[in-house]
């Protein structure tokens, strides 16, 4: 009981902080007070440009885009389901990728920030805060760790899913500044926004599933 209200606690302590981190960029963002920030990133990651990359770049992005992440979706849930034999833990799922998307386009629409204009490697159409690929690549693999996590036993195991999820979410991320498509503010703060709904699903997940422990007659 006590190590399930501390999973609770930090669940939800862990949404408010990121919700914070995300307010403060958004404010920054709105006020037009971290432009000097993202143009010197931007030129710093467009440095590096050269054909090779570009091109793996731009593979990189195409992850983020609605189909695959779709497809890499329902391969996951198959996964889950079918092997692991996870049936609620599908609503948690799917209700954080639903509720990613929700929350982006609600958040475009309410900021809608133009695109970036210095160096753009390929064309988008839509706004630009926060990026919507950075928060559907954190809530996919976000996720995903989260619900294998109890099936890997060991502590390097552990390790390698977590450093694999960091990487495949920061690499989508620093692709949307290295194609000029996006500020860095866009991608941090689309981290901070799907961190905060992931960690606030899981604390709801968790405190519905305690409420039906409880309520489970024992025979």
């Amino acid at each position: 009981m006590r190590s399930l209200l501390y999973g609770l606690t930090r669940a939800f302590g862990v949404s408010a902080l990121c919700f914070i981190a995300f307010a403060c960029v958004a404010l920054l963002v709105g006020f037009d007070r971290i432009s000097g920030f993202d143009e010197a990133v931007i030129r710093s990651v467009q440095g590096l440009e050269t054909p090779t990359l570009t091109k793996a770049m731009e593979a990189v992005s195409s992850i983020g885009t609605t189909k695959p992440v779709i497809g890499i979706a329902l391969v996951v849930m198959a996964f889950l389901y079918f092997v692991l034999r996870h049936r609620k833990e599908l609503i948690l799922f799917v209700v954080v990728l639903a509720g990613s998307t929700v929350l982006n386009n609600l958040l475009k629409a309410l900021f809608r920030r133009e695109r970036p204009t210095l160096h753009r490697l390929v064309e988008e159409a839509g706004f630009s805060f926060p990026s919507g690929h950075s928060m559907a690549a954190f809530s996919l693999y976000g996720i995903t760790a989260y619900l294998l996590w109890r099936h890997i036993p060991s502590l390097a195991g552990r390790i390698v899913l977590i450093v694999l999820a960091v990487l495949v979410v920061g690499t989508i991320g620093f692709s949307r500044i290295y194609l000029g498509v996006h500020y860095p503010s866009d991608v941090i703060g689309g981290y901070f926004m799907s961190a905060c709904w992931l960690a606030a699903s899981i604390g709801v997940f968790q405190r519905l599933a305690k409420r039906r422990r409880s309520t489970t007659p024992l025979r």
